[in-house]
């Protein structure tokens, strides 16, 4: 692997929710805090920014030409970047203000699964303090708006990704240092069987996680400056270091889907901290798979 490099120095205070569109071969991504959503461009080196009223915490790719799903803080809304149209879909959060959505995806089957936690960000972005370590929930999304709940009591839902056979789905806590796997109900997108997979890593708390080619999941690791690659029976493969401490989320992209995109937050303590909150990109020698898309017309 190459040294990961940091191709935007956004300063994100929570850079997040970050997806890479194949038709556009440009990269989307957020800040929570500071209610952002950022497009680069890796042909131009061009970045775009587009301003929202609350936290944006998610982008997933949609059926629709133009059109994303994106999860904010208290709703989820499609939205079409170039005419900077935004239309609510849905609110599968019942808790807000008191909780928010979080880190969410696309699933194979074209429905949005999305997660919650404590809502830790002020109106004006500020941080605040979590005080309740179970007040998240898991939740699906339908193409009609409609939602239901996969899990409760989540303290940080975190890592939305599924294997190869796209029967298995791994999902977890930050809060409790834990990655579950469940079986996956293609038909119903129902989950059950939930065991623990992967927990105990020492280096930070598990964030965002992808796929890649080999069915190995790349979960990024928040105050732990790396990536850890997990084998699929839960065991660690290698570990990508990073120069900044707060690894949020990532996503494969380019033309052989062989470049991973990295999202970062401020407030760490890595040798490189100045880039903190920094869009990161480094070269793999394996690939990634495409990203799911949201079903809204199919």
């Amino acid at each position: 692997m190459a040294d990961p490099v940091c191709v935007v120095p956004a300063g994100d205070r929570c850079g997040e929710g970050v997806v890479w569109n194949a038709a556009e071969q440009a990269v989307y991504w957020t800040d929570i805090n500071r209610f952002l959503v950022h497009r680069y461009d890796p042909a131009t080196r061009a970045t775009q920014n587009w301003l929202f009223d609350e936290p944006v915490t998610t982008i997933g790719l949609t059926d629709r030409p133009g059109t994303l799903i994106l999860a904010l803080g208290s709703k989820v809304i499609l939205w079409q970047p170039a005419k900077d149209a935004r239309a609510d879909f849905a609110y599968p959060e019942k808790n807000t203000p008191k909780a928010r959505l979080n880190d969410g995806r696309p699933d194979p089957f074209g429905n949005l699964v999305v997660g919650s936690m404590f809502n830790n960000v002020g109106p004006d972005g500020s941080g605040v303090d979590i005080t309740d370590d179970a007040l998240g929930g898991l939740y699906r999304v339908t193409k009609d708006g409609a939602s239901e709940t996969i899990r409760s009591a989540i303290g940080i839902s975190n890592t939305m990704c599924w294997d190869l056979s796209r029967n298995r789905f791994y999902t977890g806590d930050t809060m409790k240092n834990e990655i579950w796997a469940y079986a996956y109900d293609p038909a119903t997108g129902a989950v059950s069987d939930p065991a623990i997979w992967f927990q105990g890593f020492d280096r930070g708390a598990p964030d965002g996680s992808q796929i890649d080619s080999e069915g190995h999941v790349w979960n990024c690791r928040y105050h732990g400056g790396c990536i850890v690659r997990i084998t699929p029976d839960g065991k660690v493969d290698r570990v990508l270091d990073m120069p900044v401490s707060n690894i949020t989320n990532c996503t494969f992209g380019g033309a052989e889907l062989k470049t991973l995109y990295i999202t970062t937050a401020q407030g760490g303590d890595g040798p490189l901290e100045r880039l903190a909150g920094g869009l990161f990109a480094v070269e793999l020698d394996v690939a990634g798979v495409a990203e799911n898309v949201f079903k809204i017309d199919g």
